[in-house]
């Protein structure tokens, strides 16, 4: 419903690699868990505040509270700044590999170091073309980088205080950002204005998230409740309350009818969209959760948290016995059964690392992210 711009044909590669891994996709379930790669900041002593992973896994970033995003290539391919414009020039614009072409071998290195903002970065996301990354911080503005050039492309600024969360929408092109003020705003990346303001939330927006359909918008806060938003219209059209601390993550399904968010409580609750109404609830955590995420198909629920561990929850057989019947519409809720212990597939323990993020990739392999802390 919302307008959105023009396939590049070098999304259309993409589209056709993203076929193609996923004919190698491993089915999930409570027979076949995935493996689990953990990726471990040794030495953060900048403070580690935010990881996001590309699409399709091969670049890993970090927002750090000393103001630098750093990326970090996870594959054998290192990062390479397009060449100058003299050089460019040169260059046969009609050869096939321009694309090769167009990059300077000599910056060739496996991590960059993005400079601008003037406090520490709370939220990282890549663009599904892999050619830009958002970062918001502490000082108020979300910045836009070219990972091209690895250089600033555009600060926004529109929240006057620290931006907690950011992220892209599936498709590109628009973006979502929640802060201190109480707000999400809805931006373009071609507007230095925001689209559109969400307001209703009566503490912070700690995160924000678009559903698979770019349609809505999901977002978290300190009040303990999730709102769902309509981004053609800035409507709030659910409200989800029952979590007992600030709301930390948040996750669509891959088929977007339903949403697990997980909160300081160390619950993880899972929600019915269209009903509204919670359908379930996973106990297990015993800090904040910071991480949730569906596997590829939705057949299984990875969260991580500030506990050190990262568990796997059987996704189908949480929302399998849903039936319209079971949705009582005098009560407004349905009886939710003491079932965490059934769903719980799996239970991973690092050493001394709080997982912050979580990321399936085309092939369904769970990669996890934390900072190493010595306490």
């Amino acid at each position: 419903r919302i307008p959105l711009p023009e396939l590049k044909d070098s999304d259309k590669l993409d589209k056709v690699m993203n076929m193609k891994e996923a004919a190698r996709r491993v089915r999930l379930g409570p027979e076949c868990l995935p493996s689990i790669c953990f990726y471990t900041f040794l030495n953060a002593y900048q403070g580690l505040t935010a990881v996001d992973i590309t699409d399709d896994s091969s670049m890993i970033v970090g927002g750090f509270a000393d103001s630098t995003v750093r990326v970090w290539s996870v594959t054998p391919k290192k990062l390479r700044s397009v060449k100058t414009a003299a050089d460019l020039s040169l260059i046969d614009k009609e050869s096939d590999d321009v694309l090769e072409r167009i990059m300077d071998e000599k910056t060739a290195s496996e991590l960059k170091i993005l400079y601008g903002h003037s406090g520490p970065v709370y939220g990282t996301s890549f663009s599904p073309d892999r050619n830009y990354l958002l970062s918001c911080s502490e000082d108020g503005t979300v910045r836009l980088w070219s990972l091209q050039t690895f250089t600033c492309l555009v600060g926004y600024k529109g929240h006057n205080y620290p931006v907690w969360d950011t992220q892209f929408s599936p498709y590109g092109y628009y973006f979502v950002s929640g802060g201190h003020d109480r707000v999400a705003r809805l931006w373009a990346t071609d507007h230095y204005q925001p689209l559109r303001i969400f307001a209703g939330h009566l503490a912070d927006v700690t995160c924000t998230r678009f559903h698979p359909n770019s349609n809505y918008i999901a977002t978290g806060s300190a009040d303990r409740t999730i709102r769902l938003w309509d981004v053609l219209n800035g409507n709030c059209v659910r409200i989800f309350t029952g979590h007992k601390g600030p709301i930390h993550s948040l996750a669509f399904s891959p088929n977007g009818r339903f949403l697990a968010t997980g909160a300081t409580d160390g619950r993880v609750l899972l929600w019915d969209i269209g009903h509204g109404l919670m359908v379930g609830e996973l106990k297990g955590h015993t800090d904040t959760i910071y991480a949730l995420r569906f596997s590829r198909d939705g057949e299984i629920l990875a969260s991580g948290s500030m506990d050190n561990t990262v568990r796997l929850w059987d996704a189908v057989k949480a929302f399998e016995d849903l039936e319209t019947d079971d949705f009582t519409t005098a009560t407004g809720h349905i009886n939710l059964p003491e079932n965490s212990q059934d769903l719980l597939l799996g239970t991973y323990m690092t050493k001394s690392t709080p997982v912050v993020h979580l990321h399936f990739t085309r092939r369904n392999l769970l990669l996890a992210a934390g900072a190493y802390s010595s306490q």
